[in-house]
């Protein structure tokens, strides 16, 4: 982390955006110790939230393109998982990126929305709203204010 936070802002961008892909990292770590540091609530959740925003659109689109073969071949994923999987994504679409904020599971959530075709607008909007939402109520937990 003190890599990134040599960085200074870049470093907290380019923390979440790693965060928000397949890459095992805490972006709540990451995000606490730069407003501590800074005191900058206002523009630490606004570099935060867009890297970890686009570290969540870069796995939908790798789901999107992912194929099938590829995820039970190399993932060893069963069959019947992926038609479960399939039928949940059916059921509430776009709204599973609500959640894509969630630590493990969130980047589960993106590459399947790619994968499954949800509708990319609406499932990029959803995904900003939950990962400013996270943002927001550290920001909040911690005593700052954004305005």
């Amino acid at each position: 982390m003190n890599t990134l936070e040599s960085l200074g802002w870049w470093g907290l961008f380019l923390g979440n955006l790693l965060a928000a892909t397949i890459v095992p990292f805490s972006s709540d770590a990451l995000y606490i110790a730069f407003l501590e540091l800074t005191k900058q609530a206002p523009l630490c959740f606004l570099v935060a939230t867009a890297g970890n925003w686009l570290g969540s659109v870069i796995s939908f689109g790798m789901g999107w393109v992912g194929r099938l073969e590829w995820i039970e071949k190399y993932f060893k994923v069963k069959h019947e998982t992926l038609e479960k999987q399939k039928a949940m994504i059916a059921k509430y679409g776009s709204w599973l990126a609500l959640l894509c904020w969630v630590p493990i599971i969130g980047d589960v959530i993106a590459i399947a929305l790619g994968f499954y075709k949800a509708p990319p607008l609406r499932s990029c909007v959803m995904m900003l709203i939950g990962k400013a939402g996270r943002f927001l109520v550290w920001t909040l937990l911690l005593g700052f204010s954004l305005f």
